[in-house]
């Protein structure tokens, strides 16, 4: 399955300056954090990232009931391997629930616009 997902920069930054939501903390692994540098474009590609999973996950599941009623997107994170490119690992409940898959993931942002491309195959 494929899933795509589109985040608008600037009023993503207006998240991420909202402190006191604990937005960055309850979305982002510290590792995650870390990687971005606090760069809004980078944050957005990586939620970006989450959200299009979901979405490839879900779509996998059509016609079936979700398998979790809430998803802590902290148990999706974008990671990079030595080389600087992205991938997902998926942690707790998520990792449980999805079961063994292989996921490509490809980031990029431009302008306003940050975007991630999820494919999700069954291992």
């Amino acid at each position: 399955m494929i899933g795509v997902d589109l985040v608008d920069v600037p009023g993503f930054a207006e998240q991420l300056d909202d402190t006191a939501s604990g937005f960055v903390e309850h979305t982002f692994t510290a590792q995650e954090r870390r990687t971005a540098k606090g760069d809004p474009r980078r944050l957005a590609a990586r939620f970006a990232a989450k959200e299009a999973f979901v979405k490839a996950w879900s779509g996998s599941r059509r016609g079936q009931p979700p398998l979790l009623a809430q998803i802590d997107l902290r148990h999706i994170e974008v990671v990079d391997d030595g080389y600087g490119r992205p991938g997902l690992r998926l942690h707790g409940p998520v990792a449980d629930a999805v079961g063994p898959v292989v996921t490509h993931l490809s980031l990029s942002h431009d302008g306003h616009a940050a975007i991630a491309f999820v494919i999700l195959e069954r291992a």
